[in-house]
């Protein structure tokens, strides 16, 4: 009788390292998928951030520009900033400039371009820990001048809010993502490009806000991980047979 229990034991114990084993070994293998894609989206961004800045496309193709092709693209162009209220983006640090690792804000403000389309600039990053209304404010009431200014910038496209993602202070203008059509629908800006620009230059007289080139400097720690799942189906499998064998070796049945 224990030893027709037994054996559905093992077999059971059995089936759950080995569906152990195969879930592991597929987050290990996706793990490394994962690190392809991004070793290309790095080698791609890197070749669209060395080439020369092009002319900003006109309002009639921004409907076929997409992230995967066009994002990171250098642009340069003229435009106005208006005279509307700027928002600040919360940032903890960029992924894309050296200068911005740590805690501040992103200045961003609405410019109309000559033929009237409004595009949204994001005009640099403000050293602004505590999220301060009125340091943005001095930081970017000199920008906006009503006079004309050749902008040289990234084509960017809107993030997306995430589950955790704080909800945006409309008092402070202080929003945590940057999804420009939200907030050129919040703060009145009107009809914007579906992409914004992260300025490159002019730079302030002052550096206040501060934008500057991008640089690709994406975490890469996928090879890590993979070793980390591949090792856990390992030592799973290890585990199972030490088992089997101290069945064994006290007579048990297996």
């Amino acid at each position: 009788m224990n030893r027709t229990v037994r054996k559905p034991r093992v077999a059971g114990f059995a089936l759950f390292t080995l569906f152990l084993t195969a879930v592991f070994v597929a987050l290990g293998v996706w793990q490394l998928q994962r690190r392809t894609a991004k070793h290309e989206l790095i080698a791609a961004l890197t070749e669209r951030l060395a080439k020369a800045p092009v002319a900003l496309p006109p309002s009639s193709q921004w409907a076929a520009l997409n992230p995967a092709r066009d994002e990171f693209r250098r642009v340069s162009f003229t435009a106005i900033y208006a005279a509307l209220p700027d928002a600040m983006v919360y940032s903890s640090g960029s992924a894309v400039r050296k200068d911005a690792s740590g805690p501040g804000t992103w200045a961003f403000l609405p410019a109309r371009l000559p033929s009237g389309e409004m595009v949204v600039i994001d005009a640099g990053f403000v050293e602004n820990t505590m999220q301060d209304r009125s340091v943005e404010d001095r930081a970017v009431k000199k920008l906006v001048t009503g006079q004309p200014v050749a902008l040289t910038g990234y084509l960017r496209f809107p993030e997306l809010p995430g589950w955790l993602t704080p909800t945006e202070n409309r008092d402070k203008r202080l929003w945590f993502v940057r999804d420009h059509p939200g907030i050129a629908s919040a703060l009145g800006w009107g009809t914007v490009a579906p992409f914004y620009v992260d300025l490159e230059q002019p730079v302030p007289e002052n550096g206040i806000p501060r934008p500057g080139p991008l640089d690709v400097h994406l975490k890469d720690d996928h090879l890590q991980y993979a070793i980390t799942w591949f090792t856990l189906a390992g030592a799973v499998l290890i585990a199972f047979a030490v088992w089997v064998r101290g069945r064994r070796q006290s007579g048990t049945p297996p």
